[in-house]
């Protein structure tokens, strides 16, 4: 690995006036110098991009992208990604903070991980409140700060598919490679983080950082605080976004006990959409439960 590669921090804001000083201190603020910081707003209706015009008087060299409409998370971050330099990305909310020493850490990560198709860097996550307060770990932690639960590493595919916390999405650093042969974001989604892990460990192996390297807010009107809306317009775009993921998820799988992680998912997002009573997806997705057992049935998975 070269010394200090660049890394490109992609910082997306919609609404987060009260946090996005907070969040983009913590990148100029970095143990590790070698950071390009590309800013997005997203078409905000309160006074983020007032904000960040002010606080872009200290720092005029950053590149600051604001949306004429509001284009959601997908295309926002695939927008600014056309013009990072970085050899390696963080997607960043605006909302949420890096800890001093996150990319230092990342970097050091990537070139000692024994992994040679290493593709994603992630850690541990302290998730604090509106008001900045402590409230828990992302992944538990004993009294040394170190996971209970030993996270897996290497080959994550199987349990991306099956685990809803397989791994800590806000603390990912990528290599744009990956990014890039992977073409950024599936910009017809409602939200990046399931597809695009899915499609990262078809493909590419993620290491682990045993120890907090973030912290990550938790708002009462965030894009997940949706997720369990009953009867809600963003919830059912995010349920069928879901569905999107889970049926391509089908078509990478290369074995049965693939298809056996990624059943449990669809069971789950089936109880999912029953609670939210959005009774057209509990069909989708029992459609997609019936394409499962016609493959343990007929498919021979030693065909690629």
């Amino acid at each position: 690995m070269p010394n200090n590669p660049l890394v490109t921090v992609i910082c997306l804001c919609y609404n987060q006036e009260a946090y996005v000083i907070e969040s983009l201190n913590s990148v100029i603020n970095q143990s590790y110098p070698f950071i390009e910081l590309i800013i997005v707003d997203d078409f905000s209706t309160d006074n983020s991009k007032k904000t960040i015009i002010k606080w872009l008087e200290k720092n005029p060299e950053i590149l600051f992208i604001t949306n004429e409409s509001n284009l959601g998370i997908t295309k926002s971050f695939n927008k600014a990604f056309e013009f990072a330099k970085g050899k390696y990305i963080i997607d960043l909310a605006a909302d949420d903070v890096l800890l001093d020493n996150c990319v230092a850490s990342q970097i050091n990560a990537f070139s000692t991980s024994s992994f040679k198709n290493l593709g994603v860097v992630y850690g541990n996550a302290e998730l604090i409140s509106e008001t900045g307060s402590f409230d828990s770990f992302y992944f538990p932690v004993n009294a040394q700060k170190k996971v209970i639960q030993k996270r897996i590493t290497g080959d994550i595919y199987e349990n991306v598919l099956s685990d809803f916390y397989s791994m800590c999405s806000v603390s990912a650093m990528i290599k744009k490679s990956v990014l890039d042969h992977l073409g950024g974001y599936d910009e017809s989604l409602a939200y990046e983080d399931l597809d695009f892990w899915v499609r990262a460990s078809r493909m590419y192996e993620f290491d682990f950082i045993d120890e907090p390297i973030m912290q990550k807010r938790i708002v009462t009107h965030s894009l997940a605080a949706n997720f369990y809306k009953k009867n809600d317009s963003r919830a059912k775009k995010i349920d069928y976004s879901t569905y999107l993921i889970l049926k391509k998820g089908i078509n990478l799988n290369r074995s049965k006990k693939e298809d056996l992680a990624i059943q449990k998912r669809i069971h789950n997002e089936i109880m999912h959409c029953l609670k939210n009573r959005n009774y057209g997806l509990v069909w989708r997705n029992l459609e997609l439960r019936i394409i499962l057992a016609l493959r343990k049935k007929f498919k021979n998975y030693n065909i690629k």
